[in-house]
């Protein structure tokens, strides 16, 4: 069995454009911008521990979607 404690960890936050949620109502999580940058931690040594997708209210109609990814090494 792996042991899975970590020395370190790192929380990324990611969210969908402002502008795709006020003209289109929702514009989806940026996969090519969270791709990108789990790459470049990937190449830094650090392993994704977990993630959770968090909606919430953005101004005052518009719900927003943002992805909180835990990192660790």
């Amino acid at each position: 069995m792996q042991d899975t404690r970590y020395k370190e960890y790192k929380v990324v936050y990611i969210t969908e454009g402002g502008c795709g949620t006020v003209l289109l109502g929702a514009s989806g999580l940026p996969l090519k911008k969270i791709e990108a940058e789990l790459n470049l931690y990937a190449s830094e040594g650090w392993q994704l521990v977990f993630q959770v997708i968090e909606r919430k209210r953005f101004w005052l109609f518009w719900d927003r979607e943002a992805a909180i990814i835990t990192l660790g090494r």
